[in-house]
């Protein structure tokens, strides 16, 4: 926290005046709305309520024709989000303590209902009470601030963040914003009171962490047709594969936000998927939504300059991805195939994009090589569970006694992977006249049985990381392989002799 104006034009350079010290009788009094959540609770509810189902989104036309205060209600009727996992600003909850620790009254304010609020307030049992709202509809800026000029006539400190909490800053003792716009902070520039800016988390570092970059290396699969068969030297092809793997990126993007938003309750609870941006409270939820929305259109419209092709199997891998989050991954089996499909789908991509023959082979080992790393990811979380005590796989349909048979078919289908590899070579490598030397193809399944085989052994030992792609460009032995694969492929169309 600091007493100045971060990010302000540059003409504005120095603090307001005034007396800097808190007044010790005065009681510090935190919206909860604007400073102490990260996301509005009508948007929290209203996720809540979509998760569960979410086609239950098109009641929401219905219930908004018939006023905002009418929306609200409805959600309200139903079961939200857990008060314990909704994200706050950990600063504010620091800046509520130090009051306290001072000898401060400290209270929570909010413009919608008390229960709600109550339910929140119960985690921080510093506080020394809820003011809310007597009667419908929420209250005003305007409103809050009279309602607050009574109950605190020797006055208070404000905690805000929004410009409908101006009234209130406007009869506060000391002024303390938390992440407000550039627009908030020239309007509390103009009051003249001795001002604290609280520093929020920056929501463009949040969506590209969202977007997950490092999960576009599995859309380099893409590329995958074009090499095989040696028309990637050819610079159209190139540029097409290109050009789809940006739209496959873009929708991707958008079916990742898509899920993160749907599985926000799950991944608050999970180990390592709590710190994701939407879940921590980094991205907002209607920022998520909205740039959802856009980087989808945007990546459709991008695969439809390739070709109807590119176009048709985005479309499929969109659709098939939204069906995963919204439904198939809680069930067993299901979800891990759903998953090899999706990478086998990146494949059908880069066939569509380089107007090459679609190998069966390649994509039967593609199905059986990525169902086996999907496994290891369910079986990474099982054990997980199994450490923890716990029965069930939250937002998954498994339970921990499923670990013997998931591990056995990760095993199988790892080994089928090879098996199908060896007949890619014999029945398709072999004919091809792209290879000058094909017999270095070999190297491909001892390669493959070394990589699944470790994968499956950091695994085992409960050692892998929830991805087991992510793990593979992060480990050593891994890219290595990967070295050695890419000199064999090399060799192979060099024609070197074996």
């Amino acid at each position: 926290m600091t007493p100045i104006f971060p990010n302000m034009p540059t003409e504005v350079t120095a603090p307001v005046t005034g007396k800097r010290a808190a007044d010790a009788t005065r009681p510090l009094l935190i919206d909860l709305e604007h400073a102490l959540l990260r996301n509005a609770p009508v948007m929290e509810v209203a996720l809540a309520f979509v998760a569960a189902n979410p086609f239950r989104a098109f009641y929401f036309p219905g219930w908004k024709l018939r006023g905002r205060a009418h929306l609200k209600q409805k959600l309200a009727e139903t079961v939200g989000p857990d008060p314990g996992l909704i994200p706050v600003s950990e600063k504010v909850v620091d800046l509520a303590l130090d009051a306290k620790r001072r000898g401060r009254q400290v209270f929570l304010v909010t413009a919608g209902d008390e229960l709600p609020a109550r339910k929140i307030a119960a985690r921080f049992p510093f506080l020394d009470g809820v003011i809310a709202r007597d009667g419908a509809g929420d209250l005003t800026g305007h409103q809050r601030a009279a309602l607050l000029g009574e109950r605190f006539p020797n006055g208070y400190d404000y905690v805000g963040g929004d410009a409908t909490d101006l009234p209130l800053w406007r009869d506060a003792g000391e002024i303390i914003a938390v992440a407000p716009d550039r627009a908030t902070l020239h309007k509390i520039q103009a009051l003249e009171k001795p001002t604290t800016i609280v520093e929020g988390k920056s929501r463009l570092r949040a969506l590209i962490e969202a977007a997950r970059l490092h999960q576009w290396v599995k859309n380099t699969l893409i590329f995958v047709p074009a090499v095989l068969s040696g028309t990637i030297i050819d610079p159209r092809t190139a540029i097409a594969c290109a050009v789809a793997f940006l739209a496959l990126g873009l929708v991707a993007l958008g079916t990742y936000l898509i899920n993160d938003l749907l599985d926000i309750d799950h991944d608050r609870r999970h180990w390592s998927k709590r710190f994701r941006p939407i879940a921590a409270g980094d991205l907002p939820i209607g920022m998520a939504m909205a740039a959802a929305a856009v980087s989808i259109f945007a990546g459709l419209a991008t695969g439809a300059a390739v070709g109807l092709g590119v176009l048709t199997t985005l479309v499929a891998y969109l659709v098939l991805t939204l069906a995963y989050s919204i439904h198939l991954k809680r069930l067993p089996i299901v979800d891990v195939t759903i998953l090899a499909t999706l990478f086998t789908l990146r494949i059908a991509i880069g066939i569509a994009a380089a107007g090459v023959f679609a190998s069966p082979w390649l994509l039967v080992f593609s199905m059986a090589l990525f169902a086996s790393l999907s496994i290891a990811k369910r079986y990474t979380e099982i054990q997980r569970i199994l450490i923890k005590g716990d029965a069930d796989v939250p937002g998954r349909g498994y339970i921990t006694a499923d670990a013997p048979l998931v591990l056995g078919l990760g095993l199988a289908t790892a080994t089928v992977s090879v098996v199908i590899l060896v007949l890619f070579i014999i029945f398709d490598a072999f004919e091809r006249d792209v290879y000058s030397n094909p017999h270095w193809l070999w190297l491909f399944p001892v390669i493959i049985f070394l990589w699944v085989g470790r994968i499956w052994l950091i695994c085992q030992r409960g050692e892998l990381t929830d991805d087991p792609v992510v793990f593979a460009i992060r480990d050593r032995q891994s890219l290595i392989l990967g070295a050695l694969s890419a000199a064999a492929f090399g060799l192979a169309l060099l024609g070197a002799p074996l």
